[in-house]
């Protein structure tokens, strides 16, 4: 039936948008644009019709939730950087039927999920920033997903990934991408100190953790590197508690996984925070299994909010 097609991880940092402005930042973050240019393009060529995006700056505080509305259009200002993104205009078609499927799935196994089909809610930035380099012509519909989990387990975060790709499989007629949204270490920059530290990380820790994690996900160690996510996910100051980086996971097959990322945008630093593109590769996956027995290991880590 259907198929996950492509798989990334993505940053949506808000420079981008800078970058298109006249000003002393502009064209500084081409490399991060065309890299989600890059992604868009290999969906294209895919044949892909919807991209699922793992939000992390969709915050919610009971359950998952899906924006699955039947449009998105308006004018967006950020909350929380309303001197980097402004009245930035957006729209593209939702899909509804996919975002029902998709919550039936998780909550049937046991990870409550929520669709919202007749919503007058917009997507946050983390969806809103790749659509505008992905989808700029509305050719993909679009389904949000909230990746920034208050008191959410990682491990029902994983589970949420791997029953959405089985939902997509057996459930879908189409091809679908699964977007990770969201940084590695987010660690911002203190107060004052944002200007000094626009192109850098925060801290030489978290740069090489960073560094060290991006080695791993290129060499394909997965069982490592799942093994170490909630520490990491905590003391890297992982965006979102890196909800987003365990649904795309799980989607894959968690320590199961046997691809290697591709780096299509090499680590970069924005405000202290660590950024990537990186595209990881859908392998085949055992439709009967259940996500692998070492993912219950986050559930001694609660999930808070890294902003």
């Amino acid at each position: 039936m259907g198929q996950l097609a492509l798989a990334a991880k993505i940053t949506h940092v808000p420079s981008m948008y800078l970058s298109e402005l006249d000003g002393e930042r502009k064209g500084s973050r081409q490399d991060a644009i065309d890299g989600h240019r890059e992604i868009g393009r290999r969906c294209r060529e895919l044949g892909v019709d919807t991209l699922v995006v793992f939000d992390t700056h969709w915050l919610v505080n009971a359950n998952y939730h899906i924006n699955c509305a039947p449009h998105f259009k308006g004018l967006y200002t950020s909350n929380e950087l309303p001197h980097f993104i402004a009245n930035m205009p957006f729209e593209a078609p939702g899909n509804p039927a996919l975002g029902r499927i998709l919550a039936q799935a998780c909550t049937e196994q046991g990870v409550e999920t929520l669709a919202h089909d007749a919503t007058t809610l917009d997507p946050e930035y983390g969806t809103l920033v790749p659509l505008r380099y992905m989808n700029a012509d509305q050719y993909f519909k679009v389904v949000s997903v909230s990746a920034l989990c208050t008191v959410h387990y990682l491990n029902d975060s994983a589970r949420l990934g791997w029953a959405m790709r089985r939902a997509v499989e057996d459930r879908y007629e189409g091809k679908v991408a699964f977007l990770a949204s969201g940084s590695l270490s987010h660690r911002f920059a203190q107060n004052g100190l944002a200007p000094e530290f626009a192109f850098k990380i925060w801290s030489p820790f978290l740069e090489t953790l960073d560094h060290q994690v991006v080695q791993m996900w290129t060499a394909g160690r997965w069982a490592e590197f799942c093994e170490m996510l909630p520490e990491y996910a905590s003391k890297g100051h992982g965006e979102g508690f890196m909800h987003d980086t365990a649904m795309l996971l799980g989607a894959l097959g968690w320590s199961a996984y046997t691809g290697k990322t591709e780096v299509i945008t090499p680590y970069f630093g924005a405000s202290g925070t660590g950024q990537i593109n990186a595209v990881f590769p859908v392998t085949p996956q055992d439709g009967s299994a259940v996500p692998p027995p070492e993912a219950s290991a986050a559930a001694k880590y609660r999930a808070f909010p890294r902003l």
